[in-house]
Parts: structure tokens; sequence; C-alpha cells
């Protein structure tokens, strides 16, 4: 079923909540300085009954300029306004304001009800009737259905109940938004029950028993109760004023201002980027920088407002702008805002979010500018890639791309599909869903490449780099994700190779220079004229100088002309071939082999005798049965 709820606007003592009373029977003013003072200082909340059948939610604002952060917080959610001004005053300077916030937060819909006409004559009615249609000619109120009405005589009363039954019907279906979302208006406690908030369920739906978390302190509940106009419910959706019972949390922990969402679904933050309008009506130009009250769902936090493209804003203009906040909220983008000037405090513009959780922005940058306006004006596949663009080389879940966009899973499918196809955003991790924008993935791809080539510059006799040594070396790529994702992809187009945790490029072979062959050749002749007792290699690296001979017999061992056996220890291939040819002849026709026979088989002492039988284990030529070894059955 459709859900709409009213909110009043005007001037204080312009009788918004007698209005209330006199169509609803139900006194919105609760608190003991209200009826002392006769003014509204808090929200107040009632509900009609209409003709055709539907439950109108209503919501009665202050109108005093001392509270008007708290019409402010009550302006938000509302589908309908009431814009209630009184015949015996007229147009007057928070009917001026309260309208302006209306606009600013996007409120479409509306009537105007001219109150008191039992204090008027016909001629000033007349008059007052000229005065406010002239003065609503340019807003979206120009054609809205006027109503007068005396609370007191109930005059006009029933013709009001009618209009709003009309206008109810013609309202179109908001749209419910993917995630639940409930900005706090109030916190109680109700005895036997616990912590209850209020507010008015801007998107989405919740549940009994669902769990949420309100934002910004990131607290985690579980929905106990919901209520709806006083009746117990099990389900609460968009454009219903929501009563819930929540498990867990104390009346302290809360406060007006805080956001009750879904669990896990929004990101606190400490700026975001909006494109500002800068009222007309606003006494003076707002400069870079400018202290200024910022107003969303119901919080009001004091902020810097960063211009990004002039040093100041005229009356009427409009830009782009960041907003640095003195303590955290949480939003999503195309939420509406207003802002107020920090003293003397009034409405002086508002606009939209752009980016939810954005970095900190560099002014009069043509980039930053360009990825604003693709925010602003962009289609989904435009929002969708620029955001991931933005994850740079960090790349975006796929969850927080939902959330930055403020698109549904089921929206984002069709453009994140389309933009994969085209291979603009790449997924280099299914199981976290990462994502990374082609540009970020290519400029990480040649880091890593580039990488690989100024190692086999500087180190032309190694094979190649270690795996991780690689990673630590490139700034792109340091998720390891990421880093294995390229790794894997240029060895599977063949420009790389990896050879266990070695990676070279496929191109890359060993040279020796001229001395360093000269070196080549003396020591293989050095390990080949020994034979089974070759020099320790510290001893024989004394005879060259730097680190030729390591340089140069690291190649070696890579040709396979000399094989390694133990630590320091190598020997020439051929020497070992042939001992291992021995060896399997005598273990063929004696079954097995002692140490002391191996011994007397190499002519060699026990230093080179141990590490060579211990060989032909691990290269599984012979298995040590006792003191003895027998050939492995393969």
């Amino acid at each position: 079923m459709k859900q709409i709820v009213l909110g009043t606007a005007g001037h204080i003592d312009h009788g918004k909540t007698s209005l209330i009373r006199a169509l609803t029977g139900i006194e919105t003013d609760r608190l003991k300085e209200e009826k002392e003072r006769g003014i509204t200082i808090e929200l107040g909340f009632a509900h009609l009954k209409l003709p055709g059948g539907k439950l109108l939610g209503i919501v009665d604002v202050p109108g005093h300029e001392k509270f008007v952060k708290n019409m402010v917080a009550g302006a938000t959610g509302i589908d309908l306004v009431a814009l209630v001004i009184a015949a015996d005053e007229g147009v007057m300077p928070q009917t001026r304001e309260h309208l302006e916030i209306c606009q600013l937060l996007k409120v479409r819909h509306g009537l105007v009800v001219l109150t008191k006409i039992d204090m008027v004559d016909e001629e000033w009615l007349e008059l007052v009737r000229e005065d406010v249609s002239e003065y609503l000619s340019e807003s979206f109120l120009a054609d809205a259905p006027v109503v007068e009405v005396s609370s007191i005589t109930g005059e006009g009363v029933k013709e009001l109940v009618q209009v709003l039954d009309r206008l109810v019907e013609e309202i179109p279906e908001r749209d419910m938004g993917h995630l639940f979302r409930l900005p706090i208006d109030r916190v109680f406690t109700m005895k036997g029950f616990g912590t209850v908030i209020t507010g008015t369920t801007v998107s989405g739906a919740i549940r009994t028993g669902d769990e949420v978390t309100v934002y910004p302190q990131g607290i985690s509940s579980k929905i106990r109760g919901l209520h709806i106009h006083n009746n117990e419910v099990n389900e609460a959706r968009a454009g219903l004023r929501t009563a819930v019972n929540l498990q867990g949390i104390e009346k302290m922990m809360l406060q007006r201002g805080n956001i009750l969402a879904t669990r896990d679904s929004l990101r606190p933050t400490y700026m975001v980027d909006v494109v500002v309008d800068h009222l007309p009506s606003a006494p003076r130009k707002l400069k870079n920088r400018a202290k200024v009250r910022f107003h969303t769902g119901t919080s009001e936090v004091i902020s810097t407002l960063v211009l990004l493209d002039r040093d100041e804003l005229n009356p009427g203009e409009t830009c782009f702008a960041q907003i640095r906040l003195d303590a955290p909220t949480a939003v999503l983008k195309g939420d509406r805002y207003v802002l107020r000037s920090y003293s003397p405090v009034q409405t002086i513009g508002g606009g939209e979010i752009l980016n939810p959780l954005p970095a900190k922005k560099k002014r009069f940058s043509d980039t930053v500018l360009s990825q604003l306006e693709t925010l602003h004006t962009g289609g989904d596949k435009e929002i969708l890639e620029l955001f991931v663009s933005l994850g740079r080389f960090q790349g975006v879940e796929e969850s927080t791309l939902s959330f930055l966009a403020n698109m549904s899973r089921k929206r984002l499918a069709d453009p994140l599909k389309a933009l994969k196809a085209q291979k603009k955003v790449v997924q280099f991790d299914k199981e976290k869903s990462l994502l990374i924008h082609a540009d970020f993935l290519n400029r990480a791809t040649e880091e890593v490449l580039d990488t690989i080539g100024a190692y086999h510059e500087a180190f032309p006799l190694k094979t190649g780099l270690i795996k991780e040594e690689l990673r630590s070396r490139t700034t792109g790529s340091r998720n390891p994700k990421l880093f294995n994702h390229i790794i894997r992809r240029l060895a599977q187009d063949g420009i790389i190779v990896q050879e266990n945790e070695v990676v070279r490029l496929k191109e890359h072979k060993v040279t020796l220079a001229r001395d360093q062959e000269k070196a080549r050749k003396e020591i293989e002749e050095i390990y080949a004229r020994r034979g089974l007792r070759p020099p320790y290699f510290k001893e024989l690296k004394e005879d060259f100088p730097g680190s030729t001979a390591a340089d140069v017999l690291g190649v070696m061992v890579k040709e396979g002309v000399l094989l390694k056996v133990k630590e320091d220890l190598y020997f020439h291939r051929r020497a070992v071939q042939e001992l291992e040819k021995r060896l399997v002849d005598f273990l063929k026709t004696h079954g097995e082999i002692t140490t002391p026979q191996f011994k007397e088989m190499t002519g060699a002492s026990r230093k080179y005798t141990i590490p060579l039988i211990e060989y032909f284990d691990s290269s599984q030529v012979t298995v040590r049965v006792g003191d003895s070894r027998v050939l492995r059955r393969k």
C-alpha cells in the first residue's frame, strides 16, 4: 500500500498545531514547556484515516526561527507539505524560510492552508490570497490547492480532508530504495521495553528480528519490536512514521541525528562531495572555507564548505564543493541536504550529495570537476565506472560499489556486466568481488614488467626475481590478490615465465661477458678435473675478482653444468651421473650398499661421501633401510 507522510511548514503562531488537532483530534505538543509557552519546540506526530482508506502520517514542525533545525529534521522523509499561512498575517519570514527548505529538500507535492479565516473579513482575506498567490508563483506550490480553514470553528476542515485524500491518490508511489534507513528524531525509554527510537523510514523495509546498525557510531542491534501509529506491526516500509524498539542498546548511546540502517550497509564519513545551490535570498556571498551548519536527515553538523572551482559563491549561483564535517555522519548519494549559516543562523542553501565517502579534493582541478559532473549528470554505467576508478589500485568491493552509487545489486548488475564485457572494469578477487578499473590494472601491470626488466638489466646473470621481492618493489600491486592476478595473466599471455617462486621475462636469457666466460671455463675445468673431490666454493671464489665466481656459479647451476649437493658443495654433473650409474649397477647386483662400501666406490673422504649418498636419497635414486641403502622403487 502507498505510504504518504504529510509535513507542516510555516511561521510561528500561524496555527499548524491547532490545524492538526482540528484534523485528527491529536495534540502534537507533548512537552510541558510547549504547553506553557504556547509554541511548538519539538517535532510532533499524528495520523489521519482518509476517506479513501489510506492512513496519512503527519509531522508537525516548529515555526519559531530558533527551532528551524528541528523543522529541517521533520521535513526529512515527507512526501507532501502543507504550507500553513495565517490569514491575519500573510507571508512571514519563517514562511519563506520553510518553503526554501522544502525546495532544497526537493519536496515536490503540497498544498497551501490559509488558517485563522475567522479572524479577518472578506476584503482582507482577498488581499492575503493575492499576496500568497504572487509569492508562490515561482515555487513548486504555484499551482497547488489552497484551502481556507478555521481550526476554531471547523470551517474548511472537511474540504481540507477531501483535498488531502485527492492529493494522496495523485502522488506517485515513492522509490522504496534498496537499503532500510530511518533518521532518528526521538530517543526514549519505555518501561518493560527498553530503548525506543522514532523517525520516518526514508527507504527500504525492516522486519522484527532483523539485524541493524546505528550510524555513525556503528552500534549493532536487533529489532525487538515495531510500531506504526501506535499499532504493533511486523514490518515497516519507506514512507511510514515508525517507532522501533531496539535490543541491547541504552538510551544514552543514541541521539537525534543518528541513522538506523540495514546492518553494515553504510559507511561513516567526515567529508561529502556535493553540488551546492546558494539561495537567491541569501544576504551575502558564500566564501571558500566558510563555517556552515550542515543538515541532512535529522542531524546538524558544524562543517567547513570548500568551494572547488571558485573563491566565493554569489546568491543564486551553483557550484561543486566538498563539505568537511566536524563530526561524522552517514549518507547516500542522491540525499538532499540544507546549509545554514554559522552565525547569525539562517538558511542559505543546500543541494545534493554526489559522493558519500570521498577523499580530500584538490581545488581548481579539471579532473576533479569532471568527475563531479559525471556523478551529478552521468548514467548508471558512467557513475559505476568512475567509482571503480576512484578505488585506484586498491580496487572496490561490489558491496561498497552498491553503497557508493546508491544502487541495488539488481540495478548494478547490467551496467557492471557491460563494463566487464568492454574490459573497462576487471574483477581480480572473486572471493570479495573486488573490482579494479582497467586504467589502474594496466598501470600496475606495466610497473611489474618495468620492475622485472630493470632487475634483468641490473643483474643479467640472475635468472629472475623472487615473486615476493617483486611485489615489495611495486606500489600499484601491493595487494597480494591483485599482484597474483597480474602475474597469472602475464604468464598466460606468454609475457613472463614463472619457475617455482622466480619470475622472469620470457625473452630473458643469461649472457656472460668475456671475462665471465673465461671464469666459467676455468671453474668448469676445476670441477671436471676434481671429479668426486671438488673444492668447497668458499675456497674457489677467492681466486676470482669481486662477485664474478658467485655470478658465474649461479649460471652454471641453472644450466645444469654443476649440481648443488649441499650448501657450498657443488659437483660437475658428469661426475655425479657416472657415480649414479655405478651405484645403480651395484644395487641391482647386490641389493644394498653400506656407507663404507659407497665410500670405497667413490674413493673420496666422508666429507664428500655422506653428502653424495644423501643427495641420491633426496633425488629418489636410493632409500635408506637401517644402515644400508637400496634402490627406490619408482
